[in-house]
């Protein structure tokens, strides 16, 4: 995951500073042909690139909105892929349009065309590595983690269809993406045992070899068996 920050501290979200205790993960899609993170997310930091129309969410009501998510998945300037935390996670976003704001993560993908499978693919990897690590964050499961669309099911969110109508296109479905999540959770970690050190040990300088002979004979049965001799 290529996680960065830039908070939208401009955004009537953000300043009306409410906290939540984080229950649940909600993960949308933009709905809009624009893959590029500067779309919402500015102003420019330098590798974000500039939005010409400065129609970004860091104002207080974005397009006369009150819209605000905690994180966006998009493209920097360059094309590569980032996440951008936009809130802190524990503030309450204006994200679900319904009850999950109060205890859900919420987060949007920015949508492109819909049908370039390795962007689509690159997004939807990262989006399980962000999912997976707010799971560590807050104690959550791969279970407390709901699309836009699932959260209408539930009630607790507008009706929307996201992300499905994208994850559909590609073979994916929350379903897959909760999998996924799991599967990250539950990988073994790499071992911390720090590596063995060894110790050379060179005993004396003798001109006598029999003498030489003796006090390696010594050395070894101490258990010393990488000692030598050097002879001068």
């Amino acid at each position: 995951m290529n996680l960065k920050k830039l908070i939208l501290t401009e955004n009537e979200c953000y300043k009306a500073g409410k906290r939540i205790k984080p229950k649940g993960i909600m993960v949308h899609s933009t709905g809009a042909n624009n893959p590029y993170l500067r779309r919402y997310v500015g102003p420019d930091d330098g590798i974000l690139g500039e939005n010409q129309y400065n129609n970004h969410w860091n104002q207080h009501r974005p397009s006369g909105r009150q819209v605000c998510v905690h994180a966006f998945i998009g493209k920097l300037k360059n094309g590569t892929i980032a996440t951008y935390q936009t809130l802190p996670w524990d503030h309450r976003g204006w994200h679900a349009g319904g009850d999950a704001n109060n205890s859900h993560i919420g987060f949007e993908i920015c949508e492109d065309n819909l049908s370039d499978a390795s962007y689509f693919n690159t997004v939807y990897k990262e989006a399980t590595e962000l999912c997976a690590h707010l799971c560590k964050l807050y104690d959550l499961t791969e279970k407390d983690i709901l699309g836009h669309y699932e959260g209408y099911q539930k009630k607790i969110a507008s009706n929307h269809g996201d992300p499905r109508h994208w994850f559909s296109r590609h073979g994916k479905s929350m379903d897959t993406l909760r999998a996924d999540v799991k599967k990250l959770l539950t990988a073994p970690t790499p071992s911390t045992t720090p590596p063995q050190k060894l110790y050379r040990v060179q005993v004396g300088a003798y001109s006598v070899k029999s003498n030489a002979d003796a006090m390696l004979a010594k050395v070894k049965a101490a258990g010393f068996t990488d000692a030598f001799i050097k002879a001068e």
